[in-house]
């Protein structure tokens, strides 16, 4: 019976050996930690948004870089043979806004139950703290791997399923990319994605905690528009987070440009700048013997109101009455264009996922194995893929670790 290593038991690493043992191979599945899908316990919070449910053919538009490679993935396993999956192995799922797909239990266990137990059912053998060296190839050919107490293992295939750097805690140091260099393969540098900014102001910090929904953003840099989009966003001690901003990360025009860059919040988009004055107007008559800050408490959460104020330059104490409509002109452009200047990104610590890795230009897009080396495969966040939030970039890690599966011996 032929041998198939597995580097890696997150998403892809699972799905891999899954498949390749459905298959009639002998899979050792490798994993450093204590336990399997140590990542998939802190995706969604702790729920796992583990797809989407979109039509296929839409999963394309949300793939960052190098949608087209995964053609042959998404089509051999779909998100909706994903979501037929966990149901079949006991993990029920519903969906959510944005059609989102999350176990009916929202807890993340629920998703690693349901492959521990195929696992367990298909007989993959799994080895937990053991960590890999290195590759062995010869000729060419892999013929196993060295692990780091200097054991060796030998196997027919090899499938790389390590993640990237993102939240290292969780074993994901680029490892995977270590050992595609040493055999040769190209890496395109590996970045964090879907990951916070971090803003100058100091205003910004002071207001850590502060959820605003339903606002509109835009992102520019010298006056270009690289990127906007509405929903909920965050403010944190070092900037701003949240998923209108986590998903603007990972934007093309965004992720290439140089810091700083200007975000301008919307905080009242529903309204065009008429339909604010005229609102505004309202609130002023209707507290016309009141100051300022007080007559502006319903347009804003309370911890918002002292920056308002300060920003668009009205003395807090002044009364209504004496406001002049150049002021309240010049306020209302301050709620319809509220700036703050980005000067970068957080690091993999807080990164969802990594941008860049193994080039997908020496892997076989139909199979995911190496052109360089046979017998290697590649499955997951390793290979330079990435997505936006919404349950995409598991799909990724579904897809490409059951087509690894899939094809192992097939060349």
């Amino acid at each position: 019976m032929k041998q198939v290593i597995v580097i890696g038991g997150g998403a892809a690493g699972m799905m891999a050996a899954i498949r390749g043992a459905q298959r009639g191979f002998s899979v050792r599945l490798l994993e450093q930690n204590e336990k399997l899908g140590k990542k998939i316990y802190i995706t969604g919070k702790g729920r796992c948004n583990l797809t989407n449910a979109c039509d296929t053919e839409e999963l394309f538009a949300h793939v960052m870089r190098n949608p087209k490679f995964l053609y042959s993935a998404f089509y051999t396993f779909s998100n909706w043979q994903a979501m037929d999956f966990f149901e079949a192995n006991g993990c029920r799922t519903k969906i959510e806004r944005g059609q989102r797909v999350f176990p009916v239990s929202d807890h993340a266990s629920d998703v690693t139950g349901a492959l521990k137990r195929k696992l367990e059912e298909t007989q993959v053998q799994i080895c937990l703290h053991h960590k890999v060296e290195k590759i062995l190839q010869e000729g060419g050919r892999v013929k196993g791997v060295q692990l780091a107490g200097g054991g060796i293992l030998e196997g027919d295939f090899v499938i790389v399923a390590v993640g990237g750097c993102s939240y290292p805690s969780t074993g994901s140091t680029g490892d995977g990319f270590r050992f595609a260099k040493a055999l040769g393969h190209q890496v395109k540098e590996p970045t964090p994605a879907l990951v916070p900014f971090e803003a100058k102001e100091d205003w910004v910090k002071d207001l850590q905690g502060l959820a605003l929904k339903n606002v509109a953003v835009t992102m520019e840099k010298d006056g270009r528009r690289l990127y906007e989009g509405f929903g909920e966003m965050l403010f944190t001690h070092f900037g701003v987070s949240g998923p209108l901003l986590i998903s603007a990360s990972s934007i093309p025009a965004v992720s290439k440009a140089e810091f700083p860059l200007e975000l301008y919040i919307d905080l009242k988009p529903a309204l065009d700048k008429e339909q604010l004055d005229r609102r505004i107007l309202r609130d002023f008559e209707e507290n016309h013997n009141k100051t300022f800050k007080n007559a502006i408490q319903k347009l804003f959460p309370s911890r918002l109101i002292p920056v308002m104020i300060t920003l668009c330059g009205i003395p807090g104490e002044k009364k209504v009455s004496e406001i002049t409509k150049k002021e309240r002109m010049h306020f209302g452009e301050r709620i319809k264009r509220l700036p703050v200047t980005l000067t970068g990104t957080r690091g993999f610590q807080e990164a969802i996922i990594t941008r860049g890795g193994v080039s997908v230009r020496e892997v076989n897009p139909s199979t995911m194995e190496s052109k360089l080396v046979q017998g290697l495969y590649f499955a997951g966040e390793v290979l330079d893929l990435d997505a936006l939030t919404g349950g995409f970039n598991l799909q990724i890690a579904w897809s490409t670790g059951y087509l690894a599966g899939e094809s192992l011996g097939r060349e």
